[in-house]
């Protein structure tokens, strides 16, 4: 028909009848070259940065504080092995504004094994030996009783005053509380300085709050930390238990696939259902307790997250959430609920094919081996990196002098023109940094480190989806089936990826990463320009955060499709990516009504194992249950665990139905081929399965009589749906 040649010129030519087409081709060569040089190159390169990483840096600047001298406290092995404490002479030097800004104390910190427990000024414990001693605790080494108090402090020797101070995140704090309403500390509400000043306790309050400007944030993670090694166990065995579960509903999705899709539904919206009820009941529980009509506005960011429990707007939150969440499955079950027949047929398709080829169900645990590799090579080398910096001094001083600020060697500063003219200067550690060329360009190699965890992601992930696709389209393609299967297709498809498309995964990946990269520029500009720009910025932002949000969706979309084509007929990304998305295009009511339904049901078996999961892991770590509240851990924040468990089952979940996701899409591209290279007689049979082609060409009817576009006359399809 003339319609349909227009139709083939917009949408590119459909594949023609090749006799000798037998399923993945075998005999083929190898496609993406330069790509696959410039990604070894870069790999090879990324090595070479992971090895000037872990020569340069030195992960203790990140577990150990350091004293004034750049040495780390509490360090096995060295001199300062037991004096884990970090202690600062002057604590009040830390209100300075210039804190904020160089995020280091402009005093002398020294390491200690205890802090300060009483109070005490260097001026009173000179004239008592036992006090004397104690004092010099918190003294650099080289205080002598024959020395004078006068010449000590001239030396900076030892701090003038004493506070009681306690532990906090490894560094000594004043020790402040609240009595009456008045802040103390040490139980008193005045300490005497070391100029025999009476002061009041409050006047510590602006040191503490500066010197631990990043304090309350690390308070939060050691919290969260000790909840890990309370509850690691126990999460391991809820993780064990998603797996379980994934695999059980995968095996019973193979033989009872129509019950267990229905079962499945069901039971998502019993668990959303549950969860408003639940929402609801702890909303109505909270109803006149004392500050729980608190808005979340009114108060704030709390680090004990728990607060925000004991809100009624918080579980009206939730409620809401589960709600429309239960409203969105039910209009779209309550629309599609023809299309989920067509669908179910599709899933028992995948069922039998991934039942012959049992150990893809496995892959995804290879593929998740990979990714952690890649993880933990990016974590480690940005550690590294992060820590490559040299320790810099500067100098600290109380009066106006000329090198304030100014960098310093504290081996011969006591003898320097600084300490000459800047009498009270100190020549003291400041931060981590650098002048050499390493350091000027350290960004670069955090960047590139960045791009290239990117990119190896993203090509683990192709690797994946390619090698399931190759051995899903071996199924298809087989004319008797199990026996023209291959013995092992898994492990067939990952030797011709690996063989003939390092450089055709490469390609496709690191358009990915490109994309993702701008991303996290994106974000990374939002963030440095927040409070500075203007409305039209913002607006800027966001269509361009957006526009490459979707961008991504759809390379995604590409890239899947493109690797299925690359896995049947071995051409490049380029011609397999047109190719897919011609063909596509061709039967895009097929793709719209029914591929995308059959990723919805998927969807829900995640959704289904998530929540399973996460009810379970509530009630237990919650206390919830009497039956658990001897066994449940103690927990600074119960929502931790339950959190990684979720996160984590949904993750585990997601690998074992992306097996079924990557079967369901290759069996709709090659039913999609098979339909145009085939025509269902002797001479050209169909390879999908009758019950598979019986559903599929009957819903091509009817979909497609309604649309002029499509390249499929409808006398055609109704002569091959009564074939």
């Amino acid at each position: 028909m003339p319609e349909d040649g227009q139709y083939y010129g917009k949408h590119g030519e459909p594949r023609k009848y090749d006799p000798n087409f037998k399923g993945p081709i075998q005999n083929r060569g190898c496609t993406d070259i330069v790509c696959c040089i410039l990604f070894a190159i870069c790999i090879v390169g990324y090595i070479a940065v992971g090895i000037l990483a872990w020569s340069q840096g030195d992960p203790r600047k990140v577990i150990y504080p350091t004293d004034s001298m750049g040495q780390f406290c509490g360090q096995a092995g060295t001199p300062l092995e037991n004096k884990r404490l970090l202690f600062y002479f002057n604590i009040m030097k830390c209100a300075s504004p210039m804190v904020l800004l160089e995020f280091q104390c402009p005093t002398t910190q020294l390491c200690v094994e205890q802090c300060p427990e009483k109070f005490m000024t260097l001026l009173k414990a000179y004239t008592n030996r036992n006090d004397f001693d104690y004092y010099k605790k918190f003294c650099k080494e080289g205080v002598t009783n024959s020395m004078g108090v006068p010449k000590i402090l001239e030396l900076g020797l030892c701090p003038a005053i004493l506070i009681p101070s306690k532990p906090f995140t490894r560094r000594c704090f004043p020790a402040l509380g609240q009595k009456g309403g008045v802040i103390t500390v040490g139980n008193n509400s005045h300490f005497e300085d070391e100029n025999g000043k009476i002061r009041d306790a409050k006047d510590l309050v602006d040191g503490v709050k500066n010197a631990s400007v990043v304090i309350e944030a690390r308070q939060v993670a050691m919290k969260i930390f000790e909840d890990y090694t309370q509850s690691w166990y126990w999460i391991l065995i809820g993780l064990v238990i998603a797996t379980v579960l994934s695999l059980l509903f995968l095996i019973l999705l193979r033989f009872l696939a129509g019950i267990m899709v229905w079962v499945m539904i069901v039971l998502v919206i019993l668990v959303i259902a549950y969860g408003i009820f639940h929402c609801y009941m702890e909303y109505a529980a909270l109803e006149g307790e004392p500050g729980a009509d608190v808005t979340l506005q009114e108060l704030g960011f709390q680090t004990d997250f728990l607060v925000y429990l004991q809100i009624r707007q918080t579980w009206l939150a939730f409620m809401i959430i589960l709600a429309i969440l239960e409203v969105i499955i039910l209009l779209l079950l309550i629309f599609l609920r023809k299309r989920i027949l067509i669908a179910i047929a599709l899933i028992k398709e995948a069922s039998r094919a991934i039942g012959h080829v049992m150990c893809s169900l496995f892959y995804p645990l290879f593929t998740f081996l990979l990714l952690v590799v890649v993880i933990a090579y990016w974590a480690v080398t940005a550690v590294f990196l992060s820590t490559s910096n040299e320790p810099v001094y500067k100098v600290f001083n109380e009066s106006v002098c000329i090198y304030s600020r100014a960098t310093c060697d504290p081996a011969n500063y006591s003898t320097s023109p600084m300490k000459q003219q800047c009498r009270d200067s100190e020549c003291l550690f400041a931060f981590y940094g650098g002048e050499t060329i390493y350091h000027k360009y350290l960004i670069g190699l955090q960047f590139y480190n960045v791009f290239l965890f990117f990119w190896c992601a993203n090509f683990v992930t192709a690797l994946g989806q390619m090698t399931l696709a190759g051995a899903f389209a071996s199924y298809y393609w087989a004319a008797v089936k199990p026996d023209d299967i291959p013995t092992f297709p898994v492990f067939s498809a990952l030797g011709r990826s690996l063989r003939y498309h390092t450089g055709t995964l490469a390609f496709g990946s690191f358009i990915l990463s490109v994309i993702q990269i701008i991303r996290v520029l994106l974000e990374y500009l939002d963030h440095k320009l927040k409070g500075a720009h203007n409305k039209f910025t913002k607006f800027l932002l966001c269509c361009l955060k957006c526009c490459f949000w979707c961008l991504e969706k759809c390379i995604k979309f590409l890239n899947r499709n493109a690797y299925i084509m690359v896995a049947i007929y071995g051409k490049n990304f380029c011609t397999s990516a047109k190719n897919a998305f011609f063909l596509l295009m061709r039967n895009f009511i097929r793709v719209a009504v029914l591929d995308k339904v059959t990723d919805f049901l998927l969807f829900l078996g995640k959704l289904l194992v998530v929540g399973l999961v996460g009810v379970f892991a509530f009630f237990f770590f919650s206390g919830r249950v009497k039956a658990f509240e001897n066994t449940a851990p103690n927990l600074h924040y119960y929502w931790v665990p339950i959190l990684t468990v979720v996160i984590g089952s949904y993750l585990i979940a997601h690998g074992f139905f992306s097996v079924y996701a990557m079967c369901v899409d290759t069996l709709f591209l090659c039913f999609c081929e098979d339909l145009e290279q085939n025509d269902g007689s002797a001479a050209r049979p169909y390879y999908m399965s009758s019950s598979l082609r019986e559903i599929l060409l009957k819903n091509a009817s009817a979909a497609q009589l309604e649309d002029h576009g499509t390249h499929f006359s409808g006398q055609k399809i109704q002569e091959e749906a009564s074939a």
